[in-house]
């Protein structure tokens, strides 16, 4: 074990299904690292005898103070506030270097509202930690969503579209992933159609050449080479960016809000997708679903994994990568 990457787990919200996919899934997550999960003993023994299963010898945690009655698939204020406070435990951990990186079981949004907790979710308190802009990034090694904004309203968005803050989020990623040929989409059906339908894809293109032009700049003087590459694509129509051609031609694809980008990569790939936090100098994945109160403490069906165990790989990945 000593060998192993030490990974925390933030447990989420315990009236839900993190804290049985952690409990199902130790013994083969302990083969790929050194997990240290980010609960109590009270609150894990109550969990284990309502799921009817037995907590590992080797199941090491982190002491996260709490103690209230776990409510199977209801939303509140307590379990809300204790996943938030899980959440800090295991940030803290990173911090002070005990652990190389934070994986995230699901949290609910509604229960940390009740928990008079402000932040909309795990990236959000990132960003606020750390003071640096976090890029909510998304997908599997089949293909990868950002996020240049995230949880507004809909109506809030081309608020957002701005050049400026476009080409510091585009240089952001690419110092993050280090990938040419992004996939940049519009706002605007069609990608405004020069401007018809929208102006926000002037401001998309404007940023696009600044960067692209900078980087190009960067890498020539670096490597002593004329060539001219394209990191970041032409505002694709949004309605047909991942179309199969698009799919085989990019992995990494920029969203302008949450639903554009999502939308696609959930109906492709729900079960094995995954939560990566960029820009930070900490690494963080996360199981990219929620809850699911609706199997919640129904201990008798088939349990899917998968993106549970791909943000466990991911971060494991990326801490053996990158050197903060």
């Amino acid at each position: 074990m000593k060998d192993k990457v030490k990974i925390a787990i933030s447990i989420g919200d315990l009236n839900g299904i993190g804290i049985e996919i952690a409990l199902k899934k130790h013994k083969q997550i302990k083969k790929l690292c050194s997990p240290i999960y980010c609960i109590n003993k009270k609150m894990l023994k109550q969990a284990s005898k309502l799921l009817k299963i037995k907590i590992p010898r080797d199941f090491i945690i982190q002491e996260v103070n709490g103690n209230f009655q776990i409510n199977k698939a209801k939303t509140s204020k307590k379990s809300g506030q204790y996943s938030y406070d899980s959440f800090l435990k295991a940030i803290n951990l990173a911090k002070s270097n005990k652990v190389k990186a934070i994986v995230t079981l699901p949290i609910n949004k509604e229960s940390w509202s009740k928990a008079n907790i402000f932040y909309k979710g795990h990236t959000e308190v990132l960003r606020d930690s750390f003071k640096k802009n976090a890029i909510m990034m998304l997908g599997c090694q089949k293909m990868f969503v950002a996020l240049f904004t995230e949880h507004i309203a809909l109506k809030e968005v081309h608020k957002k579209i701005k050049t400026k803050k476009l080409i510091q989020f585009l240089l952001n990623f690419y110092s993050c992933i280090k990938e040419k040929n992004v996939a940049v989409l519009g706002l605007n059906p069609h990608a405004g159609d020069n401007g018809i339908l929208g102006k926000e894809e002037i401001k998309i293109k404007k940023a696009i050449k600044y960067v692209n032009k900078y980087l190009n700049s960067q890498v020539n003087q670096t490597l002593n080479i004329k060539k001219k590459e394209i990191f970041f694509s032409q505002p694709l129509v949004p309605d047909t960016a991942f179309s199969k051609y698009n799919l085989q031609k990019y992995k990494y694809f920029i969203a302008m809000y949450h639903d554009q980008g999502l939308a696609p990569l959930k109906a492709l790939y729900f079960d094995e997708s995954i939560n990566v936090s960029l820009n930070l100098p900490i690494i963080r994945t996360s199981v990219d679903h929620g809850t699911a109160f609706d199997i919640a403490y129904k201990n008798n069906r088939v349990l899917n994994t998968k993106s549970y165990e791909n943000a466990i790989k991911e971060a494991i990945d990326l801490s053996t990568k990158i050197k903060h």
